[in-house]
């Protein structure tokens, strides 16, 4: 019988759930971790996968965590679970759930399975969507961008490497209809990782989806933060939550000040299948270092929506990066920038795109600009997007030498403007991209979104 096989026939009335890791492959604090496993879970789930890196490794399908440290923090999770017998629930594989991505993050799986002789059941579901699926929404009105505005067209459809959705709790739902010991999904919501073993088990949706909320970035709702293990206790009246790292606290207000990450509004969280409601939530501590959570509200969705995101490839980047403490330079810094910017566009012919970035400009002024004075120094950052790298770079090189000796009133000293943190300043960064869709549509067809497979590893 398999882990999940076991867990659901054994029906428990409190379920014990260990959250391994806020995104695997950054490196898991083994001690916490390992204090965890020692409290005997239920199960083990942990993320690995954000939008927070940005659009460049959905769009090139690469991990953004070092191969060392994603195969390291896999290899704790996976051997854990299997020792003491337990499921093992993975989202978001691969840092973007496309389908290099997952299929990336099952290869590690079954190395490290044939490494150290381990044998189960392993599910995964996918999450990339048919860009037809989309070119429909799209023309039916159905998308509807989250957050800023993001016009699309079909033109960017067609220019994303990859278009996936990110899944709620259904999917993995059917996952533990076929009874594994490991399910690895593409791009998922964080809560769904937490929530379906006991949305399965028939626990209240709304501790559920509270505790789900909370747990899936491990440590950070403690005192002082971090990244260790969490460990939830939940029943039918609640949950009590605690960092596995003994100098970690997990306070009621800590806990409830978690609300306000990553959210507009921190009194309700929208997700594939409903909203939670925590305008009435109680946060009660138990002792130092742990907070019983309860009374919060759950209301399911009317209808399934996704959230949708595709990226596209703009051109290569170089970058190009200098400080400066001369306050004569830096009163006329942005002048200058315009200026050496048409002088690089006379020197370097074809299509290239600039983007000068200053840091620390406006750290000691006012608004209006100008009412407190000149700040003592000025980091610059030059960008430069072009089709090829060569001319990207190029005009990076050219912008850095004329910026470096332009002239301006009251210099005194024609040796150089700005100062340099390593040679060459100018660097080749790679290709660019962008999140060409990043919208929301409704999806009453969601289960067919997301296959799910299972198969034998090890043996």
């Amino acid at each position: 019988m398999s882990a999940v096989a076991r867990l659901l026939a054994r029906r428990p009335a409190r379920l014990r759930i260990l959250s391994a890791s806020g995104q695997l492959g950054y490196g898991i604090p083994a001690e916490a971790f390992a204090e965890g496993v020692r409290r005997g879970p239920d199960f083990i789930g942990a993320d690995m996968g954000s939008v927070d890196p940005g659009p460049a490794f959905l769009g090139s399908g690469e991990i953004a965590t070092s191969p060392q440290a994603t195969r390291r923090d896999l290899a704790l999770v996976l051997q854990a679970a299997r020792a003491i017998d337990v499921p093992l629930i993975i989202g978001t594989a691969g840092t973007a759930g496309a389908a290099p991505h997952l299929e990336t993050t099952l290869a590690l799986l079954r190395e490290i399975a044939c490494e150290h002789g381990l044998r189960f059941r392993m599910a995964s579901i996918r999450a990339d969507l048919p860009r037809e699926r989309v070119r429909r929404a799209l023309a039916a009105g159905e998308l509807r961008a989250l957050g800023a505005h993001l016009p699309v067209t079909d033109a960017d459809l067609d220019a994303c490497t990859h278009l996936v959705g990110q899944m709620g709790c259904e999917p993995f739902e059917r996952a533990l209809a076929l009874e594994p010991d490991v399910i690895v999904a593409g791009r998922a919501c964080d809560t769904a990782i937490f929530a379906s073993i006991p949305k399965r088990l028939g626990f209240n949706m709304a501790h559920v989806m509270h505790l789900s909320k909370i747990i899936e970035c491990t440590s950070v709702c403690c005192e002082p933060g971090g990244r260790d293990a969490m460990l939830a206790d939940l029943d039918h009246e609640g949950f009590v939550i605690e960092s596995m790292n003994p100098n970690r606290r997990a306070t009621p207000l800590s806990v409830a000040a978690h609300s306000l990450y990553e959210q507009a509004d921190p009194t309700r969280f929208t997700e594939p299948d409903g909203t939670l409601y925590v305008t009435g939530a109680r946060y009660e501590a138990v002792d130092a270092r742990r907070t019983r959570v309860s009374s919060a509200t759950w209301e399911p969705a009317a209808q399934t929506t996704l959230k949708v995101e595709g990226a596209a490839r703009v051109g290569h980047r170089a970058v190009l990066l200098c400080a400066t403490v001369d306050p004569g330079f830096i009163r006329r810094i942005e002048q200058t920038l315009a200026e050496v910017e048409a002088i690089t566009r006379s020197m370097v012919e074809g299509a290239y795109r600039l983007y000068p970035r200053l840091y620390g400009l406006d750290a000691a002024r006012l608004s209006p600009r100008g009412e407190v004075g000149t700040p003592r120094e000025v980091f610059v950052l030059v960008e430069v997007i072009a089709d090829e790298a060569a001319l990207a770079l190029a005009a990076a090189k050219t912008f850095k030498q004329y910026f470096l000796h332009h002239g301006f009133p009251g210099r005194q000293c024609t040796g150089g403007n700005v100062a340099f943190p390593f040679t060459p300043p100018e660097l080749a960064a790679g290709e660019a991209w962008r999140f060409a869709v990043y919208h929301v549509m409704p999806a009453p067809d969601a289960p067919a979104l997301f296959p799910v497979t299972v198969e034998g590893v090890g043996g």
